[in-house]
């Protein structure tokens, strides 16, 4: 139940604040005046899109509050799979920054719009006139039938099912995409392969190949050049082999006068040592070294066949050439296990169908039952509407499966005795459909525990004696829930519990709506005016207070 409700710089609003009864409000007020803002304003709160052009003064922020008494309505669970604290009066709260920034709030903690959304449909029901028109939706009347039964839960299960076939399906599809495009690429992929597994790139170091022909190639001049070495380092009569070693015999005859003379000695004998290494393994290499012609050509052979499938492929290394080989195998293996993986796809495909197909049969058996009671309590509340000739049957097909399951709802209906019922889009006048709409959310008030609905004109099109019963249906509902309505009928506006005047006011810089609650002598007044003008005769009067206190 809404206890206070708080608007703050919102659209013609510059700050009201309301506390409603708990049963039937009224709001009436001129055309235009101002008084389908409040339910803007509650859409803010059910997590309506927010836009900065719904600022009264653009340099401040809009502020919408709407403080709900819970406690009865058994939401702990809600509360807490939300993650929220539970408190039986709760408030949220909605922002609306002049930058077009939008912040929610539920019991002072900050939500995202999904989760203000979730709280708020368990607290508020806002019907518009779009509702009405929405009636003849195929759609809107599968929930409808959903709703009077209860069938929530059977829905929720047919949805996750069926997005888990569409999950499947889709996997199933992009798989046979997938296989179609590789196996066009196959035979490429499989040439291309083979040329490279029997490349054995594997047992190739190209970077030591470059090296060995590199070397082979100039054979000759490199045992030209180590000749010239040795002969610098030991062959000639003045060779630093022989240099050396004859400096040591002076040195060694030397020593005995200093240890210093005896280190230097010893300092050439390494040396001497080292060298005759260096010369040995120079000998070495200038032996190895031979001009081998096959050999070279072997080594062209296999570098021209690396190189040719780099640029092949586009490769800088043979690191890369190694890489590109595996990404093809890949691809050739795919195709070679894609039977398997489709046939495991098209299973898992299959089961879910089924399991889709079973919740959705199940969901459909339970609406069928559902139908009865719920056209037989339709056709009543017509009667009690004022339609008495008025009759609606609801037919149910079979339909391929959706999210919503396998059924396609149709209500036929029509006003006249005698006359076959009709889709209700075809069949119903404006009028007729308002009372179908009021029918409907007087029945499902009668299965929901919402505490607060909202009619934004649902009269309109009606008057007389059927305004009388209208209203009476409304008190009714305000039993067991709290009901606002947005009223310009003078039968209606009576009944009401609390009675709110929306007005423009003129006075300041800027026109702004305003909205105060009447007392019983501006009530009659103001219901008065609905029946006879601005300026209602003491006839007028006199019906206002009949309606007002002979009910």
């Amino acid at each position: 139940m809404l206890k206070n409700l708080l608007i703050k710089n919102y659209a013609l609003i510059e700050h009201t604040e309301i506390t409603p009864d708990k049963g039937l409000n009224i709001i009436t007020g001129e055309t235009g005046a101002g008084k389908s803002i409040m339910l803007g304003a509650l859409g803010l709160l059910k997590g309506g899109r927010a836009d900065t052009k719904s600022l009264f003064d653009q340099t401040t922020k809009c502020v919408i509050e709407g403080t709900f008494d819970v406690s009865s309505y058994k939401l702990h669970d809600v509360f807490e799979d939300l993650e929220l604290d539970y408190e039986e009066v709760s408030l949220l709260r909605r922002e609306i920054t002049p930058s077009g920034k939008s912040r929610a709030f539920i019991n002072d903690t900050p939500v995202r719009l999904e989760v203000m959304r979730k709280i708020s449909e368990r607290l508020m029901d806002i019907h518009s006139q779009h509702d009405t028109l929405q009636l003849g939706s195929n759609i809107y009347q599968l929930n409808l039938v959903d709703s009077y039964g209860k069938l929530d839960g059977k829905v929720e299960h047919v949805f996750v099912a069926y997005k888990e076939f569409r999950k499947t399906a889709l996997a199933y599809q992009h798989l046979l995409e997938e296989y179609q495009q590789v196996k066009e690429e196959f035979e490429f992929n499989q040439f291309q392969l083979n040329e490279l597994d029997e490349a054995n790139l594997d047992d190739i170091d190209q970077e030591e190949l470059e090296k060995e022909l590199e070397r082979l190639e100039n054979a000759e001049n490199i045992k030209i050049a180590l000749n010239t070495v040795l002969e610098s380092l030991s062959r000639s009569d003045f060779s630093a082999d022989a240099s050396i070693y004859t400096s040591i015999t002076e040195m060694s005859n030397l020593s005995s006068f200093s240890d210093k003379l005896s280190n230097l000695r010893d300092r050439l004998d390494s040396c001497h040592i080292e060298l005759r290494d260096i010369i040995s393994e120079i000998e070495g290499e200038e032996t190895d070294l031979l001009f081998d012609q096959e050999r070279i050509f072997q080594i062209k052979e296999i570098l021209d066949q690396v190189y040719g499938l780099q640029q092949k492929h586009r490769v800088n290394d043979l690191k890369e050439l190694i890489e590109k080989r595996e990404d093809i195998r890949i691809k050739v293996d795919k195709v070679e296990s894609f039977d398997e993986a489709l046939l495991e796809a098209e299973t898992e495909k299959k089961v879910a169908y089924e399991t889709l197909m079973e919740i959705s049969e199940t969901l459909s058996e339970a609406r069928k039952k559902v139908i009865v009671p719920l056209t037989e309590e339709l056709n009543s509340a017509l009667n009690d509407l004022g339609m008495p000739n008025g009759r609606i049957l609801i037919d149910q097909k079979t339909t391929e499966v959706s999210a919503s399951g396998i059924d396609e709802v149709e209500i036929l209906f029509t006003a006249n005795k005698g006359r076959t019922p009709l889709p209700l889009r075809d069949a119903a006048s404006g009028g007729e459909f308002s009372r179908l709409m009021l029918a409907i959310k007087y029945i499902l008030a009668s299965k929901t525990s919402l505490p607060t609905i909202f009619f934004d004109e649902i009269d309109t099109g009606i008057s007389g004696e059927i305004a009388i019963k209208v209203g009476k249906i409304m008190e009714e509902m305000s039993d067991n829930h709290q009901v606002f309505t947005i009223s310009h009928l003078p039968q209606i506006a009576a009944l009401g519990q609390q009675h709110y005047y929306v007005y423009k006011d003129h006075s300041g810089e800027s026109t702004v709506s305003k909205i105060r609650t009447l007392t019983e002598k501006e009530r009659v007044l103001e219901i008065a005016q609905m029946i006879g003008g601005s300026q209602p005769s003491e006839g007028a009067m006199i019906s206002a207070r009949d309606l007002i206190y002979s009910r």
